[in-house]
């Protein structure tokens, strides 16, 4: 496999995940005292009273037989919050995924590069594809540096789930099946799949061993696009994955049982290397106005996107790019990492492709039609209807008068800076504190995902009160701001 990064990493991508620290147990007294710390600034003086009681019973109660069995728990496996979690927060989950689980919104190639000449879209998606499969190039050859805090190492598990990963509908509990294998491990696939109006294509995204060009991927996608053009919507067998679990899971048995080459066609689909979405909806706005982009990428036509998809890569008619992902297989941070990567090299191409326009002889996509019967299409006409959104609301803006460089310049850590302004944002609206969750990462740990935090704490909340006292000076509180 070619690649085109000019010298090799000093370190593996992986090379630390066997060294990394066991997930701890934290202690049950401080978890509890975590806990009334949090409830404590919401609570009336009586109800917080009788949760300390609640507290002190089941800290000498079942809270040490149920601690005992954690840290025994802890002794036969590496991480022993890793299975409760994929299970409790995903895979037994069976509300519909897109909506309730699946994370999106705009990807690369946005306010860089813009605008798009009238009709450049899928050029546009050629590059922006070739730099994904550089990306996953990178790490199929363990060359993406591993990340770090500081000088620690994090968790790089995640990032093996980026590409030919899929969840898999079950009755009761879905599965993540997982492709991807390192270039020491093997081969492993390296399809693509599109879908464009309700159809399904795929092709190679490798030939000769090495990655086709953006204008081997252009003519790909255009042939795709010719294709659809002008003719009838598929069946938009896709938008089942948009269903509550449990029924997707016995439309999937019932798709699978009338003929075989259907469960082939699921399985090149799972395999896949990720969805590239044909969309001809124009979501743009204004270059600070992502909010149009977002809402489409999360509710946007089912019949274009596999919801159990680890990545669709959304191509907008108008030019603009979105994702959307199963939330199972990893969290955001992974992708953001990989949507960092692509707008860096974006950015530094201008958003073109400089080399050579020679096309290979290479063979076009093939089209994947699924044997469909009355009950599938009444399954997919059900899907259709209950995905129908008319009560989420999505304000996406960017924020652009200053960045984190200005609030480290200030020795404020940026995320202090945003939690404690939503905080006041908060307050000054309905004059209490605003109970908030925020997600810690635990990947200093083997095979750490996410924890909890609480950002509104006692000082926070003194802050907040400080901000909105008109006898408060300036002075007080920066000083209230640097203590916390």
């Amino acid at each position: 496999m070619a690649n085109h990064v000019s010298e090799l990493l000093p370190e593996r991508t992986f090379q630390y995940q066997s060294s990394l620290p066991l997930l701890p147990v934290p202690s049950l007294e401080n978890s509890l005292l975590k806990y009334l710390n949090a409830v404590q600034l919401f609570a009336s003086e009586k109800e917080f009273k009788a949760t300390v009681d609640t507290v002190n019973k089941f800290q000498e109660g079942v809270g040490k037989e149920l601690h005992q069995k954690l840290l025994q728990r802890a002794k036969t496996k590496k991480n022993w919050l890793e299975e409760w979690w994929l299970d409790s927060a995903y895979l037994e989950v069976r509300v519909p995924s897109q909506l309730n689980v699946n994370f999106g919104g705009p990807a690369p190639y946005l306010e860089h590069c813009w605008p798009p000449e009238e009709g450049t879209h899928l050029q546009r998606a050629s590059i922006s594809t070739w730099h994904t499969l550089q990306y996953w190039n990178l790490i199929r050859t363990e060359r993406l540096a591993p990340q770090k805090s500081g000088k620690t190492p994090l968790d790089m598990d995640q990032f093996r789930m980026l590409f030919s990963t899929c969840k898999v509908p079950g009755v009761k509990k879905d599965t993540i099946r997982n492709y991807f294998k390192m270039e020491r491990e093997g081969p492993c696939p390296s399809h693509l799949v599109v879908m464009c109006r309700g159809r399904f294509f795929t092709f190679d995204a490798v030939c000769d061993g090495q990655i086709l060009t953006p204008p081997e991927l252009l003519r790909q996608l255009s042939y795709v696009s010719e294709c659809c053009e002008g003719e009838p919507e598929g069946d938009g067998v896709s938008a089942l994955t948009s269903e509550e679990r449990t029924r997707w899971a016995k439309a999937r048995e019932h798709l699978i049982s009338i003929d075989p080459h259907n469960n082939t066609i699921l399985e090149t689909i799972q395999s896949s290397l990720f969805v590239i979405s044909l969309d001809e909806t124009k979501p743009y706005s204004t270059p600070d106005n992502y909010t149009n982009v977002t809402l489409e990428t999360l509710t946007g036509n089912p019949t274009i996107r596999w919801g159990d998809k680890s990545y669709n890569s959304i191509v907008f008619a108008d030019g603009t790019f979105g994702c959307n992902c199963d939330h199972a297989p990893y969290d955001g941070i992974i992708l953001v990492s990989m949507c960092w990567y692509l707008d860096q090299q974006i950015k530094a191409t201008e958003g073109k492709w400089k080399g050579s326009e020679a096309v290979r002889s290479i063979p076009p996509p093939e089209e994947l039609v699924f044997t469909v019967d009355e009950k599938v299409l009444s399954d997919i006409s059900h899907a259709k209807q209950q995905y129908l959104v008319s009560d989420l609301q999505v304000v996406c803006y960017a924020f652009t008068a200053f960045g984190k460089a200005t609030i480290k310049q200030k020795k404020l850590h940026p995320d202090t800076f945003v939690q404690l302004a939503m905080q006041l944002a908060y307050y000054r609206m309905h004059k209490a504190p605003g109970s908030c969750y925020e997600t810690a990462t635990t990947r200093k740990f083997y095979h750490g995902r996410t924890e909890t935090m609480r950002p509104c704490t006692e000082e926070a909340v003194n802050w907040c009160t400080a901000m909105m006292d008109p006898t408060c000076n300036v002075s007080q509180c920066v000083c209230g701001l640097l203590v916390i």
